[in-house]
């Protein structure tokens, strides 16, 4: 039975119109899907001042991770920058660097910020924490070449869309177990945070076409889980799961009330709150998943846009003061 489900924005839902949309997600489905050409990132850094580089990171399985660093073009008198490092979208089982890769160059923009992003790899083909564990040791990576990147180490802040803001809370959790790195933030846009798949907003968007549904949800966890039973899933991996959301960094998550992850993601800030931290939460009507990244220029995902860059400029702002008070404190020994 279909449940009643809050309507879509009207001016999204006649650009939605245009898409070809499907209700479910196969192994031939998803092997067209990767067959589709890569975000055209030449074309976004022709009209920005950026330094480009790429690099290849070693993992202890012999696997070598692609990522990208866009940084400021540097000029006289540059200061260490804030860091965005990215993770991409795609349900955990498509997508790559580039994916949504518009985002986090607006920050660059606005900030100043060096954007890292890595190439994760894919389940079905890699399955388990190897997901997690890539993001974690590329964001390791970063931390430990700070220096040679432009990067202030204390203003390091992990963002993700989708699965890749499911893979954004897994490592700041695995950051905060293992001491390391420091995580300044973490911003989490419509993230894929809980392998359960039973709340009211899954059941909401199942059976008719979507840009991801309840069925396509189902797909990409059991890509990366397989026949893991429940109480075996690793917290790393399905965040929704972790017992303890305690001593987590400043947190920003947005969603739409149309989309399968609204609840989930309603929880995690709940949760989060509930340990004493901080979460802002923004859950925007009318917005189906990933509204703002496929049709940015809509006067709702303007607003999402706008009012996740007002929350980054006051991370970084409060950031920057807690520097300069600390050095105005700071004794000589």
């Amino acid at each position: 039975m279909t449940l009643t489900r809050p309507g879509i924005d009207p001016e999204l839902r006649t650009l939605l119109a245009d898409l070809p949309l499907s209700s479910e997600l196969n192994p031939e489905l998803l092997a067209q899907i990767r067959q589709l050409p890569s975000t055209p990132v030449d074309t976004l850094l022709e009209r920005r001042a950026v330094e480009r580089r790429e690099v290849t990171i070693a993992r202890p399985d012999g696997a070598q991770i692609p990522v990208s660093i866009f940084s400021p073009q540097r000029t006289d008198g540059f200061t260490a920058a804030p860091c965005v490092y990215w993770l991409h979208g795609g349900g955990m089982v498509m997508g790559d660097r580039f994916s949504q890769i518009d985002i986090p160059l607006e920050w660059l923009d606005r900030f100043g910020a060096v954007v890292v992003t890595v190439d994760y790899r894919l389940a079905p083909e890699a399955t388990g924490t190897t997901l997690v564990d890539d993001c974690y040791h590329g964001l390791l990576w970063t931390a430990e070449h700070a220096a040679a990147l432009g990067i202030d180490p204390a203003r390091l802040i992990v963002a993700g869309i989708s699965a890749g803001g499911g893979l954004a809370a897994g490592v700041t959790l695995m950051a905060r177990d293992r001491g390391t790195p420091a995580i300044a933030a973490q911003v989490l846009i419509c993230p894929m945070l809980d392998h359960r798949n039973t709340t009211t907003s899954s059941r909401q968007y199942s059976g008719e076409p979507g840009v991801w549904t309840r069925e396509m949800n189902e797909f990409g966890w059991r890509s990366v889980l397989g026949d893991l039973q429940d109480a075996d899933v690793p917290d790393y991996v399905s965040p929704g799961t972790a017992e303890d959301l305690s001593d987590l960094p400043p947190t920003y998550i947005d969603a739409g009330t149309a989309e399968v992850f609204r609840d989930e993601d309603v929880a995690y800030a709940t949760r989060i709150w509930a340990a004493g931290g901080q979460a802002e939460l923004h859950i925007w009507a009318g917005g189906f998943h990933g509204f703002d990244a496929l049709f940015p220029r809509t006067r709702v995902s303007a607003a999402a846009r706008r009012t996740r860059n007002k929350w980054l400029t006051r991370v970084l702002t409060s950031l920057d003061a807690s520097e300069r008070h600390a050095v105005g404190t700071s004794t000589a020994p």
